[in-house]
């Protein structure tokens, strides 16, 4: 019974550096784990992908023998995976069934929102290889400085849950980098809670009349999302180990992965932790405000101190920490 993760998002969400970083937390912690590349259009890949679309089609070769634009060529890219679909299986069974899979999707939110592509691709895995898949949805955290992206981000991860039908994690990615484009409206707990979405409309769109225009679009845009009630985030940095931890108990939980039993192994740190409740339930967003957002400043001298002494400053069990960091 295989396991993985479907991970998908906006364009410069973080979707590969993120694979590249659980590839190495997961071998870390002796869960063998692979990258399968599933973007036509990314040639540079920070890690080794065991199956990569491109040997199949790129997104050059489609736009020059079809005469496509970029986004028509990604979609025909599927189209034409699913057409092939014995390509993929037979790369597939290559893989051992105990192996945990990483697939890494392009950033073209139409393939993960209303066209059935990838949505197929994931059926064909569940039905031809009893795959148990989660979505992990990935949105840049700085859209959390600005209300009209924020608002955006929250539907299109909203909508990528519908049409997926998937249990789904949404991530907060970046969040080292989160205030580089503005300072927050609130403490970073609001964003990763999505409740009260009212507060987001206070001065929306001051001194842009275009935008105060769609002002009441966007409180219907915020009343829909509430409505449903299904979204939160996790906070995620993959400089801090703490936070994918946090993200893959949360994901171990969704697809069932936490509660197998599985032979002793450095990974009965993660499976013990999801089944005691420690991580997406737990998780101090307060601490993570203090740490990345209020007092950046003072946790750098204290990780600096921390290094010198060899002790773990992100959360982990050193005997864990020091066979992640051997492989990142």
């Amino acid at each position: 019974m295989p396991f993985g993760q479907i991970v998908l998002g906006p364009p410069g969400s973080g979707k590969s550096t993120y694979c590249n970083a659980l590839f190495r937390f997961l071998n870390g912690l002796n869960r063998e784990t692979v990258v399968i590349n599933l973007d036509p259009a990314n040639d540079h890949l920070p890690y080794e992908a065991a199956i990569d679309i491109r040997d199949l089609i790129t997104v050059e070769t489609a736009m020059d023998e079809h005469d496509l634009g970029p986004n028509g060529a990604l979609i025909y890219c599927f189209e034409y995976l699913s057409l092939n679909w014995e390509w993929i299986v037979t790369r597939l069974t290559e893989i051992p069934a105990e192996t945990y899979v990483l697939f890494d999707l392009p950033g073209q939110v139409e393939l993960y929102t209303h066209h059935d592509a990838c949505k197929e691709l994931v059926e064909k895995l569940q039905k031809d290889f009893d795959y148990r898949l989660c979505a992990v949805h990935l949105v840049d955290s700085h859209y959390c400085a600005e209300p009209a992206k924020f608002i955006s981000a929250l539907l299109l991860a909203l909508k990528a849950m519908l049409h997926f039908e998937l249990p789904h994690v949404n991530v907060l990615s970046k969040l080292d980098m989160i205030e580089q484009t503005g300072k927050l409206a609130f403490n970073l707990d609001y964003y990763t809670q999505v409740q009260d979405l009212s507060h987001l409309l206070q001065g929306f769109g001051e001194g842009h009349p275009w935008f105060q225009r769609f002002k009441s679009f966007n409180a219907a845009v915020c009343d829909l999302v509430e409505d449903y009630g299904l979204l939160s985030f996790i906070p995620m940095s993959v400089k801090k180990l703490k936070t994918i931890g946090n993200v893959m108990i949360a994901v171990d939980r969704a697809n069932g992965y936490g509660f197998q039993v599985l032979a002793p192994s450095n990974e009965g740190v993660l499976i013990t932790a999801a089944k005691s409740g420690y991580g997406y339930g737990e998780i101090n967003v307060a601490d993570l405000q203090e740490e990345l957002i209020d007092h950046p400043e003072l946790y750098r001298e204290k990780a600096l101190g921390d290094d010198e002494r060899g002790s773990d400053s992100v959360g982990i069990p050193s005997f864990v920490t020091s066979k992640v960091l051997e492989r990142m």
